[in-house]
């Protein structure tokens, strides 16, 4: 076991806290496999009635996952099992959404990446005015896992497009209406909900009381712009009809898209297209096909030493181009890997 992550039974909840707030609560290895083992007791467990996961601190829920920990095991020439700790969290997110009692996740400030893959699968996903959603991984040569090719195509007006190709942020409204957050709350009513938890038979019932309505968000306000856009056929398509539009939120998604890596954008695209016709499962089992390559490639490691350890923020991506991407290498992402695919 870790002190990283925290189990309690209070009353009639099981309480998971993800605990490592200086880390803003980015998943590692241990917390995925704890996590995964607890839910599987706590399923069996006669007392336990319903599960709530929490975040430690003040800013995140859960910032994503331990991804320098890949990087500087890659670095030290350690190749062989850097897909371990992936497959063990897509594994999670599948048990997240197949789990047979409630899971409600109490999403309070920073929920990006792999805190998305342990809230976004559970019944009851409810979010504060601190909350801060993000898929941020194109942003680091990487693509929108841990679930994303299930969830994302499947929010309303292509907004999930959107999120993944662009990294684009979501705070409460948006979350809310996207269907990211299934309820809205403060942040002053956490306490005095979590308590109500511990005792309640109907989560429903519980969560009414504190119920709120947030403002609208700028992807609500923006909702026409982004169908029409993100409805496109490719990429560059969706660029053009972006870059024809004389409005500011569509030049700023422009120019966040063309900073990413072309080939996470590109793949992303392919997975936005390929999920919305897939189940679950295989749209896990897909995500574990492209991680397994893109752990073979340049750009996810150029991206975590940009952002994560030299923090220049001045990735260079291989290629540098959509136009340089060749097609019969993207295809090479979405076939099965040498290890198999996922053991779901």
């Amino acid at each position: 076991m870790t002190d990283d992550i925290l189990f309690e039974k209070r009353g009639l909840a099981g309480f998971v806290t993800l605990n490592r707030p200086k880390a803003l609560n980015a998943l590692n290895h241990a917390m995925v496999t704890a996590l995964a083992a607890q839910l599987e007791r706590w399923a069996e467990d006669p007392d336990v009635a319903h599960v709530v996961v929490t975040g430690a601190g003040e800013k995140a829920f859960c910032a994503g996952g331990d991804i320098r920990s890949i990087y500087d095991a890659r670095q030290a020439g350690q190749l062989d099992g850097l897909s371990a700790f992936f497959r063990d969290e897509y594994l999670l997110n599948a048990q997240i959404k197949a789990y047979p009692k409630s899971y409600v996740a109490l999403v309070d400030g920073i929920v990006m990446g792999g805190g998305v893959g342990v809230s976004v699968h559970g019944s009851h996903r409810v979010g504060t005015q601190k909350t801060l959603f993000a898929m941020p991984e194109t942003a680091i040569g990487f693509f929108p896992d841990v679930g994303g090719t299930w969830f994302l195509p499947r929010m309303p007006r292509r907004t999930g497009v959107y999120c993944a190709l662009s990294a684009g942020r979501m705070k409460q409204g948006d979350a809310l209406a996207t269907g990211v957050l299934t309820h809205a709350i403060d942040e002053a009513s956490l306490p005095d909900l979590e308590k109500a938890l511990e005792t309640a038979s109907d989560i429903g019932a519980a969560l009414a009381p504190y119920l709120v309505t947030p403002e609208k968000g700028p992807l609500s306000e923006n909702a026409d712009l982004i169908e029409q856009a993100f409805s496109a056929g490719s990429v560059e398509e969706i660029l053009e009809r972006l870059e024809a539009s004389q409005d500011a939120f569509a030049q700023k998604t422009v120019e966040a898209i063309r900073q990413k890596s072309p080939t996470s954008v590109l793949i992303a695209f392919e997975q936005m297209q390929r999920g919305a016709q897939l189940s679950f499962e295989e749209c896990m089992r897909l995500e574990y096909r492209i991680l397994c390559r893109i752990l073979q490639g340049v750009d996810f490691f150029e991206g975590i030493r940009a952002v994560l350890v030299d923090k220049d923020q001045d990735p260079k991506w291989t290629p540098s181009h959509f136009s340089q991407v060749d097609r019969a290498d993207l295809a090479s992402y979405f076939v099965e890997p040498t290890v198999g695919d996922l053991p779901l």
